[in-house]
């Protein structure tokens, strides 16, 4: 028995050893790729800035569209029965309403 477990326990070791290596060697791929396209650290800063600023525009483009079309869905409940519409109709009024 304790000649069993000696070989598993050494299977499991060899298995984390091996998953540990390719691990390593993915890691040091991707940082080859990174560094053979973005030489300088410049060239990074200045492709995190663009991003930046495109992902902040798309958000607020995006943000902005979610916003109407679920106006555009609030006002077709306006005229269900049960005071459903009043509501609805209240809370298209109060974002329609100027500050």
């Amino acid at each position: 028995m304790a000649d069993n477990s000696k070989k598993s326990v050494v299977k499991k070791l060899a298995a984390d050893v091996k998953r540990d290596n390719e691990r390593g060697a993915r890691v040091n791929l991707i940082e080859e790729l990174f560094f053979d396209f973005n030489r300088s650290k410049s060239q990074v800063f200045w492709m995190n800035f663009q991003r930046g600023i495109f992902f902040g525009v798309g958000s607020l483009v995006g943000g902005t569209l979610v916003i109407v079309v679920f106006g555009w869905l609030l006002s077709s409940f306006v005229d269900l029965p049960g005071g459903v519409g009043e509501f609805v109709k209240n809370v298209l009024e109060a974002m329609n309403r100027p500050r």
